[in-house]
């Protein structure tokens, strides 16, 4: 395992270093599941939200076994209770959507979470901050949640790609992957959403650092192609409130190729 960097100076220094050989490509490609619902979070993060909200939300999980259910923190006790006995996780944002709240207050809400029961948290950086080149204050701000949630919790950092520049992303995804995040998210969906560029460029700086973190697209991700794609990008896990259309698109593509498979035989 690599040195971590003690100032900001040799935070850009080392990055620098990394990316002075950056390949195009990333250095692995992750297969393409067979079971696509088992890379979808379903998401429901508009405010105010009804119970009876969540309770669909669960259910539509439960029909499609999707991987898990995204919730913000005051509903995770109800989702955690409609998904019980279900292999079906319970993720909670944290510092959601501008990830500005101080460090003390991300740990709070992650201990919250993972005390109601969640198993994964997406947490939003302080992206502003690394736009600035606080690399140190970034790098810090991950590690205390990491710490506040240590594995089996599930760690994704959500970077905001969108408003970043593309050394920007490389930074965060580097910064995020060395602080322990398990999963680097690109976006929370408020300022933009996800690009297959975006998803490249995180595996190629996830792949820099030599760990096995993991990628999950998020945000204007809206169909069954849309999520194919960024499959083939690299992501692993993808984000969206569009989970069960995605899902009817797929099984009734999946339809389309049998019947044109039989035909042609």
């Amino acid at each position: 395992m690599s040195a971590i960097p003690t100032t900001d100076a040799e935070w850009a220094e080392k990055i620098a270093k990394m990316k002075e050989n950056l390949p195009e490509r990333p250095l692995s490609q992750p297969p393409i599941p067979l079971g696509v619902h088992r890379t979808i979070d379903h998401t429901l993060l508009t405010t105010p939200v009804e119970p009876s909200q969540i309770d669909k939300l669960c259910t539509e999980a439960r029909e499609h076994d999707f991987a898990a259910v995204c919730v913000r923190l005051e509903h995770v006790p109800q989702a955690i209770e409609q998904l019980k006995d279900t292999n079906i996780a319970v993720a909670c944002v944290i510092a959601f959507p501008e990830g500005t709240h101080e460090t003390a207050e991300k740990v709070r809400e992650a201990e919250e979470a993972v005390s109601k029961g969640a198993g994964e948290l997406d947490m939003v950086i302080h992206y502003r901050l690394l736009k600035e080149g606080r690399y140190m204050e970034v790098y810090r701000d991950v590690v205390a949640v990491r710490k506040a949630a240590p594995p089996p919790v599930v760690l994704k950092t959500i970077i905001e790609a969108s408003v970043l520049d593309k050394d920007e992303l490389l930074d965060a995804t580097i910064v995020s992957c060395m602080a322990g995040a398990d999963f680097i998210k690109t976006s929370t969906g408020w300022n933009g959403g996800a690009s297959t560029q975006h998803v490249t460029l995180m595996r190629i700086a996830a792949d820099l650092c030599g760990r096995s973190t993991k990628i999950k697209a998020s945000g204007g991700l809206r169909t069954a192609e849309d999520v194919v794609k960024m499959l083939k990008a690299g992501a692993h896990r993808i984000g969206t409130s569009n989970g069960v259309k995605i899902m009817r698109e797929r099984d009734e593509g999946e339809i389309l190729e049998q019947g044109a498979s039989h035909a042609v035989s």
